[in-house]
């Protein structure tokens, strides 16, 4: 936990503090530098993405519950953006229609993606976790916690840059979601970064932004620890117990 200070920090200060929580941002956890050296194995590329399906179904949801608990119209407006994004619109598919097609580019089906068979328990309680936060905190604390996109673009351009090389595999249309959110995370950081800057002034109130930034980290982190025990350390949920995967959905 940051510890409280007296004084509040000015604008440029707590900009400055928010952003170097990006030491902790999950592009340095070994499971991904070992993904954009080129170290990952087939299967351990197709776990990360299965996985990370859990994550990006519950985005929308997540946005939603933010617009659920605010009365502001003009910030609902702004972010009805970030759902359209992923569920799509207007004929543009969605950021979810794209994470499906980066499953089928690494050798993964539809089917065994939707019906989540492959999700860690460990990645379904963290993301749970944050889905429960944005829908119980206030919708500023909830918007706060969406500010892990101040370092996402490093994350989606490392694999464009280096995925094509390491992996050549994976098929080009995969690499559709990775181009697409280049953009609309640097566009919704601005948003999330300005109410973040406007609502957080007191110094128990900064300490309280930096808190929740560090929980949204932890879940990143947490769902990377779930999928390095399964799939490097091949120590996956009840392998002492039984060699089936109970942990499928529906067993």
């Amino acid at each position: 936990m940051n510890a409280i200070v007296s004084t509040a920090m000015n604008v440029t200060e707590f900009e400055r503090a928010l952003r170097s929580k990006g030491q902790y941002y999950h592009i340095h956890h070994p499971y991904h530098r070992s993904m954009y050296s080129g170290q990952c194995s087939p299967e351990q590329v197709r776990g990360w993405v299965a996985n990370r399906y859990y994550y990006q179904i519950m985005i929308p949801r997540k946005d939603a519950a933010i617009m659920a608990n605010c009365p502001d119209a003009e910030v609902r407006q702004q972010w009805l953006q970030r759902i359209l994004d992923h569920d799509g619109h207007d004929g543009d598919p969605g950021g979810i229609e794209a994470w499906l097609c980066l499953a089928e580019a690494v050798g993964l089906t539809r089917e065994e993606v939707i019906d989540q068979r492959h999700v860690l328990p460990g990645v379904r309680f963290a993301v749970d976790a944050y889905l429960n936060f944005a829908r119980s905190v206030t919708w500023q604390e909830a918007a706060c916690s969406s500010l892990t996109e101040l370092f996402a673009p490093e994350i989606h351009q490392s694999r464009l840059d280096s995925w094509p090389q390491h992996y050549p595999w994976i098929e080009e249309s995969g690499y559709h979601y990775f181009r697409k959110r280049l953009s609309e995370a640097r566009r919704d950081v601005e948003h999330g970064l300005a109410i973040t800057l406007a609502h957080f002034t007191t110094a128990p109130e900064q300490a309280r932004a930096l808190d929740i930034l560090q929980f949204k980290l932890d879940i990143l982190w947490s769902l990377l620890d779930a999928l390095t025990m399964a799939y490097s350390h091949k120590t996956p949920p009840f392998h002492t117990v039984t060699d089936q995967k109970i942990w499928h959905r529906g067993l």
